[in-house]
Order: C-alpha cells, then structure tokens, then sequence
C-alpha cells in the first residue's frame, strides 16, 4: 500500500481550522503531519497526534513533509508559498492567491523551474449548488444563456476594524476575500471576458475596507451574454446564490452550500447529511418545455480538491485547478479596482498569462 502524503498546514485560524486541516484530516490518502500555529494550543487540542510547529522554518526541518497547504492572512501568501516552494515542497495556496498578478506569475515560474505542485484553494468549485448550475448550463434546458447572476452576501453591518479583513491593511477587503471565489467560478464556466466594469466600494459608516463589490463581464466574442458577481456585507436579506436567465428558461437557487456552516458546527466528513442541501433549498428551473421543477442540489464535497491534489502530486491526474487560473483571477481582481477607480469599463487581455 502506498503511503500517504504527509502535509503540513501553516495557520490555524478560520482557514486553516474549517477549510484545511479538518478537510485533509477526512482526505483518504492524505496524512495531516504538521501544524504552524505560532501561539496558542487549539491545534494541540483538535489534532493531539500531529506535531505543531511555532514557526514555518520548524516545519520545513521536517524532510517528510511534502506538500504545505498556506492557510495565513493573505498579504503573506506570496512569501510564505515562495519560502516553501524553495524548499523543495508541493505548495496549496488560499485563496485570494497572491495580492497581485506579478506575484502570482513568480510563483508559477518557481514550481514549474522546480517540477512542483502548485494549487490555489479555489475550493468552491466544489460546492453542491456551483455544480449543480454547471450541470443545469450542460442539459441544455434554458436554451444560449444571456445573463448569470452570482451572489456572495452576509450580513455585518458593523465593521471590525481589529480583524484583519476589515483593517483596511494590506490584502484586506471583500474583493480580495469573496470575490476570488465568485470570479473563478465565472471564468471555469465561461472562460476570460471580453471586458469589465467594475464599482467596488465601501458602504458601511466607519468601514475601513471595501466591504461591496458589482462586477460585470461582458462577453461578445462567441456569445452576447452578461454575468454579474456581487458581494455585499449589508445583505440583511441576500440576493440568489445564483440567477441563470437563457433564451429558453431560467434557474435561481438560494442560500450558500452548507458545508462551511456545518464544519464550523464541529461536523465531519464522517457525519450523516454533511454537504447534503435541504430539499426547501433546491433550486427552480423554468423552460418552454418543461414549466415548473425543483432541481437538487448536488452533495457538495470540498474533500474533491484535496482528493485531486494528492493525485496529481502522485502523477496520477492533472491539476482540476491550476495555477494559471488563479493569475487570471488576480488580473481580474487588478482590473476590477482599475475599473472603479476610472469609473469607467476596461479591455480584458490576458494573453501575458504565464
């Protein structure tokens, strides 16, 4: 029997506690070695076998450790995936990936001058409800598609100014937090725009970072169709997770996929109903021919990253999500701000990818 990938996960905070360690813990394959948590025992705690290392350096002295998932603020995503992958050592990036494109395009370049692994978490491809519209796009039932609506609401109308997302500092910021997932999800549909706009801004009193984001992508090269991605933390009643408008029909689906909730709970992959959507939250398809449905949400399963990681570490598969999707992300990010600030729409060229 082939051994498991031992891995180490930098942070233990909201990221590296919901998202990684408890995901990778559940990952058959995977062996969840090391923990960086610089103070503090709650990984002592949760994870009593693995070792917990003060520093990344601490960690890196381990030679068995083989992949390093970056689960830490995101202004030091770029020096920590960089430290590692100079090591020698497969590296998973949280999302957002790097704080810019340039920095984004070092990293691709390290691994690929190294032979290694490089994968941004874009883990929400793997919720139930985005596969679910993919498949609801494929049936065919709502005919071209003209417009796609994608929402990333909470509500939280009083800023924390002490939390580092709503700092202000660097990396702070819904766009960096939310939108990586709500943009990666519309490129892995539709591919690159043709251009955006973008307002990115802050609407509540004493905010210090954008906490509100519309983003259109207009595409006409093949298609005449308009995706919108929003984000707002003043959403006391949040729009449609999605909204799918073709010339045929349509599909709206409500509600957020129930895995981070639930792993939050202190649920596992071992527990009865997790990644399960509620039938009172399926979603409505209406079409020309066939009215009026319900559709069922596919079980979301974020343990499908990871599963994919360890076997294109293994040379098994290729990566679901590359590092050059994450770039892409990052450019978009870039020209999102560019757009609100000029208050006006740009061009989409990606053709300087790495």
């Amino acid at each position: 029997m082939q051994e498991s990938l031992r891995v180490g996960v930098v942070g233990f905070g909201l990221a590296g506690k919901v998202f990684h360690t408890a995901v990778i813990a559940a990952t058959p394959g995977l062996k969840l070695a090391c923990v960086v948590q610089r103070s503090g025992d709650e990984a002592a705690k949760a994870y009593p076998g693995v070792k917990v290392a003060r520093s990344v350096e601490e960690m890196l002295a381990d030679p068995g450790i083989q992949l390093v998932v970056v689960a830490t603020p995101s202004y030091s995503h770029f020096e920590l995936a960089q430290q590692c992958l100079r090591e020698q050592r497969n590296v998973v990036v949280d999302k957002p990936f790097t704080l810019t494109s340039e920095e984004g395009a070092e990293l691709i370049r390290i691994a690929r001058e190294r032979k290694l692994l490089l994968a941004p978490f874009h883990n929400r491809r793997w919720d139930g409800d985005y596969q679910t519209v993919r498949q609801v796009i494929a049936s065919g039932e709502l005919g071209r598609l003209v417009t796609y609506e994608s929402h990333f609401d909470r509500f939280r109308p009083q800023p924390r100014r002490d939390v580092w997302r709503e700092s202000g500092g660097v990396g702070s910021g819904i766009l960096f937090d939310l939108g990586p997932h709500l943009i990666d999800q519309a490129l892995g549909l539709f591919g690159p725009p043709s251009s955006l706009w973008a307002d990115v801004r802050i609407d509540r009193e004493n905010g210090a970072a954008d906490d509100a984001f519309d983003i259109r992508l207009e595409y006409t090269a093949v298609r005449r169709m308009t995706v919108w991605l929003r984000s707002t933390l003043t959403a006391c009643i949040p729009g449609p997770r999605f909204l799918l408008h073709g010339v045929r029909g349509s599909f709206v689906k409500w509600g957020l996929d129930p895995q981070e909730d639930q792993l939050k709970a202190g649920m596992t992959y071992a527990s009865p109903g997790i990644g399960v959507d509620p039938e009172s939250a399926w979603g409505e398809l209406r079409s020309l021919e066939g009215g009026v449905r319900r559709v069922a949400t596919v079980r979301g399963d974020y343990r499908g990253f990871y599963e994919n990681v360890r076997d294109a570490a293994e040379g098994k598969a290729e990566l679901v999500v590359k590092p050059e999707a994450a770039w892409r992300t990052a450019r978009l990010i870039e020209l999102a701000r560019e757009s609100s600030g000029q208050g006006r729409r740009v061009q989409v060229d990606l053709n300087n990818q790495p």
